[in-house]
């Protein structure tokens, strides 16, 4: 086993030599608009996933995939020779479900913002139950305590008034 380090370094290595590769030396027809998005390697330095997102539908997904398959070898080689490792790690694609996530968030951000549109369109001119602010404050406070002293000062008299007859 290696230090995580090293494997990390010779994944970003990978990533810029495959992009790199694929714009310069495949001329594969089916390869569409691919952006590696990133490259991972197991702790051995035996394999390697390569992650890619494609733009286009589809139809063009699977024909990109088709291409990097077929270009599996050629980049290997160019990876092993820019690299320079003694095993030069298998190449495995994936299509990353980045764009897939986006989309899904994007789609929740928009229901929640039809939800608040509702809400706001709902509340407008509408009143508070009770007080526009039901927290109490600290001048509220020493309003309760100087009425709660009045009280208890008029309790006090009334008591001396009882008293006394």
């Amino acid at each position: 086993m290696t230090d995580k380090a090293r494997a990390r370094k010779l994944a970003d290595r990978i990533q810029v030599v495959v992009a790199e590769t694929l714009d310069r030396r495949i001329k594969d027809p089916r390869l569409g608009f691919v952006t590696i998005t990133d490259a991972r390697v197991t702790g051995d330095l035996r394999e390697a996933t390569v992650f890619y997102t494609v733009y286009g539908d589809d139809e063009a997904r699977a024909a990109s995939a088709a291409a990097l398959e077929s270009a599996k070898g050629v980049l290997r080689s160019e990876v092993g020779r820019q690299t320079g490792v003694r095993h030069t790690p298998s190449l495995a694609f994936v299509a990353d479900a980045l764009p897939d996530n986006a989309r899904t968030i994007e789609d929740l951000l928009d229901k929640a913002r039809a939800k608040d549109a509702e809400v706001r369109q709902v509340s407008t001119g509408k009143t508070y139950a009770g007080e526009a602010d039901p927290y109490r404050k600290p001048e509220d406070d020493d309003e309760a305590e100087a009425a709660e002293a009045e009280a208890e000062a008029e309790a006090e008299a009334e008591d001396k008034g009882e008293t006394a007859e």
